[in-house]
């Protein structure tokens, strides 16, 4: 059989100016160190994070101010044009955490999935701590991050919850299950080239999620300030546990052809995942993913979605039709 696991393509996450620069064709305000926003997003160039962004810009009489971290102000092309003040943050330089903490009254926390994630997380925590300012972390966590004894990914999320839960500040913390977007991200390449998608996930269900409801969860806690969400963890998910059997099936059915699950093996998946140059931690973490999924431990449905939005949560037939571009 010839296949790959993902492509090597895929990727696995205004203030009033004082200058106006050009970067490759792109025009953005750079934001004066007195303009100082009351929301920070993390990671918002990454799919939640970008998504926050969006939907906290969309209404120009929202009475709030935004600032988006980004490692690179160049590569931070599609933030052009929403309404938020971009900062340049790195979590290894605390002088760029200072910058992007001062004046923060809340917090959206998304840190990179890295084996030193958690040092990484404590650094924007004590600067958070040490502000004085921010009245609210909303931390982007797993679902599964109170499991025991748990696998990588939770346990390293976990580690940042107490970490925010000892710094004194009030948090809420958003553990989502799977993105929907993952389809696209991660298995659209073969599912436009092959008609099929390659995992080792067997016929286990898992409530997928569409990374917009996430951010709908997180703008709507960010924006209020009744303290209602303080102290508590939502899982978040969509309305259905399907296998990735079902949903090849209702991918073939919106695409109007056969996509096919192939179940492969744990040492195939590892073996794609090496080719396209993963190192050896991060493919654990991966594998580790696939057998909770495998498992059926995945297959929890929440009503997080409807309760604090007001509306339901995205069905993946729904998200298919919305992107269906993505998979052709």
């Amino acid at each position: 059989m010839s296949s790959t696991l993902f492509s090597s393509n895929d990727t696995l996450e205004y203030c009033l100016p004082v200058k106006l620069n050009k970067i490759s064709g792109f025009e953005y305000w750079m934001a004066s160190e007195s303009n100082q926003g009351n929301i920070l997003i993390t990671g918002a160039t990454g799919n939640v994070g970008f998504e926050i962004v969006k939907q906290l810009s969309a209404p120009a009489d929202r009475n709030i101010r935004l600032r988006a971290a980004v490692r690179s102000i160049n590569d931070a092309a599609k933030i052009i044009g929403q309404r938020a003040e971009l900062v340049e943050m790195d979590y290894g330089k605390p002088e760029s955490l200072s910058k992007a903490i001062n004046g923060i009254n809340k917090l959206f926390l998304l840190t990179p999935f890295e084996p030193n994630m958690v040092e990484l997380s404590s650094n924007l925590i004590s600067e958070a701590k040490n502000a004085g300012t921010v009245k609210h972390i909303v931390k982007q966590s797993v679902m599964g991050a109170d499991a025991e004894p748990g696998i990588i990914p939770s346990r390293l999320h976990r580690q940042v919850e107490k970490i925010i839960e000892e710094s004194g500040i009030p948090f809420t913390f958003l553990r989502p299950n799977f993105f929907m977007q993952n389809f696209i991200n991660f298995l659209g390449n073969t599912i436009r080239n092959q008609n099929a998608l390659y995992l080792p996930a067997g016929e286990g269900k898992v409530s997928f999620v569409d990374v917009r409801d996430i951010a709908a969860i997180a703008a709507k806690i960010l924006v209020e300030d009744d303290g209602q969400h303080n102290g508590k963890s939502y899982n978040i998910t969509g309305p259905e546990a399907l296998s990735y059997g079902d949903a090849a099936l209702i991918l073939s059915d919106e695409l109007g052809k056969k996509i096919t699950y192939v179940n492969i093996s744990d040492e195939d998946a590892r073996n794609g995942m090496r080719a396209m140059g993963m190192d050896k931690w991060f493919i654990d973490s991966m594998i580790e993913l696939y057998d909770i999924s495998r498992k059926g431990y995945a297959s929890d449905i929440s009503s997080a979605v409807e309760d604090i939005t007001g509306r339901k949560s995205t069905s993946f037939s729904q998200f298919v039709k919305e992107n269906i571009g993505s998979f052709r």
